[in-house]
């Protein structure tokens, strides 16, 4: 399958790199810093190019731009797009921007998969939402989820939800980052070596990941079979609370939501 990203940056890129890992996708890169496709194509594969080739070969056309920068891009493939003959889907993963504004941006009433993505994607570990207009079918969708079957897991969501999602799935990674960088920190406090602590800290928020997702139980139960009675994790867990770490949580969450 033709698969082509119009902006090859942090998002693009990394679902890029997720598509290049099915060898019977074909990767069409393109950027307005060519330079840029040129480095991921060294990289991953594929064809750089440009609008016209990508809009005109593309099945799966992927938008990863910023909002500031679509309408430019719509006018530019708008009619490009009228010309195609066969069919395509767009995906786009312009954050904020609706399925309808979308359309009604290109001037048609094209198939669109709205797609709110992370960057574990680069890793095969990512949590993609999605929601489809109304001329996506089941074949189209069915389509995409295997071109892209090595970006991680996939969830579909009702659109007026999706900002509510991102908050969480889209902006987690950083809060997740800022965890783990604080968690090797105080390790190294405690006489860890930097590399030592750092990995210690990733395998251990992976691993109690992957036990939520796997063993199904509530996140409050698994902690409660850390925390013994009188045990070092539930002083661990009175400090937290005393320095209002789930607030602060909650807070982070709501305030990307509302941003």
């Amino acid at each position: 399958m033709k698969l082509a990203f119009l902006g090859t940056g942090n998002m693009g890129g990394a679902l890029a790199r997720a598509a290049s890992k099915d060898k019977n996708n074909q990767l069409l890169l393109v950027n307005r810093n060519p330079a840029k496709a040129e480095r991921l194509q060294r990289e991953i594969g594929g064809t750089v190019t440009d609008h016209a080739g990508a809009v005109a070969a593309g099945e799966l056309i992927f938008i990863g731009v910023k909002p500031v920068v679509l309408p430019t891009l719509c006018e530019t493939i708008r009619a490009l797009l009228q010309k195609r003959e066969n069919h395509y889907v767009i995906v786009s993963m312009v954050a904020g921007v609706k399925i309808a504004d979308l359309q009604e941006s290109l001037g048609i009433a094209c198939p669109v998969i709205r797609i709110m993505p992370n960057t574990p994607v680069s890793v095969g570990e990512g949590m993609i939402l999605y929601s489809c207009s109304r001329e996506v079918t089941e074949e189209d969708l069915e389509r995409f989820l295997r071109a892209m079957c090595h970006a991680g897991r996939f969830m579909k969501i009702e659109e007026r939800l999706m900002e509510a999602g991102m908050a969480v799935s889209g902006c987690g990674p950083a809060y997740v980052d800022l965890f783990v960088e604080a968690m090797s920190d105080a390790a190294v406090a405690c006489g860890l070596p930097r590399k030592d602590a750092i990995t210690i800290a990733a395998q251990m928020v992976m691993g109690s990941a992957k036990l939520i997702l796997e063993s199904g139980k509530h996140p409050g139960e698994l902690k409660d079979a850390v925390c013994s009675p009188g045990g070092t994790t539930i002083q661990g867990v009175r400090s937290l609370e005393a320095h209002a770490f789930r607030s602060a949580v909650f807070e982070a969450v709501i305030a990307a939501h509302d941003a």
